[in-house]
């Protein structure tokens, strides 16, 4: 863990998913006390910092990232001083606080929607984005939700539709109006002043629209779909100009940083769902007077070979420039990787050489709660399902409640996780798994992901390095350098099931060890068994 002012830079995140994590006071749901009694476990692993899934009043029609105040905790969580505690608990571990801030909507709860509802000439009239109907009384325009159907839905009082890219009950802010913007600077502030030490910042990318409404136009033939949805959801099928990504949210993004400035050692990273996601990173992170850090949906997909991972690097390398990734192989959006990347490979060595992968990147990382136990995606049956995304695309996408589950602290019927059945049900598949089993298991997944950790953290070129990828003379490697203030560094990772042999080159100068990975380098040939990775430094 570092002090640093720059300590988000090669950074890593735990995110906790509060409602899953830990549920202090016996209702079946996660909550602060929950968290705040887990933070020693959290800290044991190395990390830097938790980032928390929102916590704030809302009406849960998406579990918190519809806002109904944004300036108090929910109860089912607990309290402001439950919060306060949490936080100065985690600064006693030396673990910075973020947490989620989701202003590109609300909930259609939050009071400012309920009057900006009411008529066309209230105060709050212009706070959302609100349209005429077309003469046939048909939505303005081409739109999507990307909960599926249009992003339009018709307001009786004000005879107009409000703009959702997400749930209908969460209308879009009208970010073109000045006081919007300041209010969200207020909001952050709030936080900030209580001792926060950053944001992740929800849809960062879909604060500003159009304001002339233009349609949307179709995808080219033979040419990408949108990347962060499902390809089975119609919102892929357009290219989405004038709905999100407008130029507009430089600006606002600029008074953000010069906000955040005055709070020295504070961050933000932002979720960038993008047709050209690695552009509109490069946009938003680059020059310093942005966004810290984004991160894009490039690893939380399916592809994951070694040709993939090598292009991903590549293209990063030549769009992204001085800006600053965050890299993540799971979160709470998407199948856990164990069964998205790994489903065919060994459930232990595979998670290990996975993280090691985004641990040797430039760039700093995300690790989402539970995957350093190596779990796997739960299958939670139909009638359990809670998300509403995937109960309309039952069964081609089931939602994401599976990657949501309860974290399994002990073996348990209810995995140590509350005395009642939780919102979600345990995962049975996962019981073996959970922490207490692996703390007394010395060779269990959970204690290498703590010493590779804890190693990363000590190599300044895997921390801040720059990185350039090496050919070793197999396609099915993927090897890279990281240099940092004239050192050298190299990683080669195998993470198939097979063992490989590279050559490495004359320039090896020492092979590193403490990171819990075994090879073999005789001469410039090297040796590495399944899902096994190398690093050494260069002369």
């Amino acid at each position: 863990m570092t002090t640093s002012l720059n300590w988000w830079k090669g950074g890593v995140i735990y995110q906790i998913y509060p409602r899953s994590f830990m549920d202090a006071n016996g209702d079946g749901i996660g909550d602060l006390a929950g968290i705040t009694s887990k933070l020693d476990y959290v800290a044991s692993l190395g990390v830097d910092a938790i980032w928390l899934s929102p916590i704030f009043t809302s009406p849960m029609k998406d579990f918190g990232y519809d806002v109904s105040d944004y300036c108090d905790i929910d109860p089912m969580f607990g309290t402001l001083a439950d919060f306060k505690a949490l936080i100065d608990r985690s600064h006693e571990l030396g673990l910075k606080v973020m947490i989620d801030q989701v202003i590109s909507h609300s909930a259609d709860a939050h009071p400012w929607f309920e009057e900006s509802r009411q008529d066309k000439t209230n105060p709050k009239a212009d706070w959302y984005v609100w349209s005429d109907p077309k003469p046939d009384g048909s939505p303005p325009n081409n739109w999507l939700s990307i909960f599926g159907g249009s992003a339009w839905k018709w307001d009786s009082r004000r005879l107009q539709y409000y703009l959702h890219n997400f749930l209908e009950s969460q209308p879009d802010f009208n970010f073109h109006n000045p006081d919007v913007r300041k209010a969200h600077l207020d909001n952050m502030r709030f936080w900030l002043d209580m001792g926060v030490d950053g944001f992740r910042l929800d849809t960062v990318n879909f604060y500003f629209h159009s304001e002339g409404l233009e349609d949307n136009p179709p995808v080219p033939a033979g040419e990408p779909k949108t990347m962060g949805a499902p390809h089975d959801n119609p919102y892929t099928y357009q290219r989405h100009v004038y709905d999100l990504s407008r130029p507009e949210n430089l600006d606002f993004l600029k008074d953000m940083r010069a906000m955040m400035d005055e709070y020295p050692g504070t961050t933000t990273v932002g979720e960038i769902g993008d047709d050209f996601p690695l552009k509109r990173m490069a946009e938003y992170t680059s020059g310093g007077d942005k966004l810290h850090m984004a991160y894009t949906f490039d690893f939380l997909n399916k592809p994951h070979t070694p040709d993939y991972i090598r292009d991903v690097l590549k293209n990063m390398q030549e769009i992204v420039g001085d800006g600053w990734p965050c890299w993540a192989l799971s979160n709470h959006d998407v199948e856990r990787s164990r069964t998205r990347w790994g489903a065919n490979e060994d459930g232990e060595a595979y998670p290990l050489v996975a993280l090691a992968l985004i641990l040797s990147l430039r760039g700093s990382v995300c690790l989402y709660q539970g995957e350093e136990l190596g779990l796997p995606e739960a299958d939670v049956p139909f009638e359990r399902i809670q998300d509403p995304y995937g109960i309309p695309l039952w069964p081609v996408f089931k939602g994401r409640d599976g990657c949501r589950t309860p974290m399994v602290w002990d073996k348990s019927l209810l995995g140590g996780f509350s005395t009642v059945e939780p919102w979600l049900p345990v995962s049975k598949e996962q019981l073996p798994l959970s922490v207490a089993e692996q703390e007394a298991n010395p060779d269990a997944l959970l204690h290498k992901v703590r010493q590779l950790i804890h190693w990363r953290q000590q190599q300044p070129a895997l921390v801040n390095g720059e990185l350039s990828q090496r050919d070793v003379n197999n396609a099915q490697l993927v090897a890279l350098v990281r240099e940092y203030q004239g050192e050298r560094l190299l990683v080669v990772l195998n993470m198939t099931g097979e063992s490989q042999q590279a050559t490495v080159g004359a320039d090896i100068m020492t092979e590193l060890q403490g990171h819990g990975f075994v090879s073999t380098l005789n001469g410039q040939t090297l040796t590495l068994p399944a899902y096994q990775a190398f690093f050494a430094k260069l002369s």
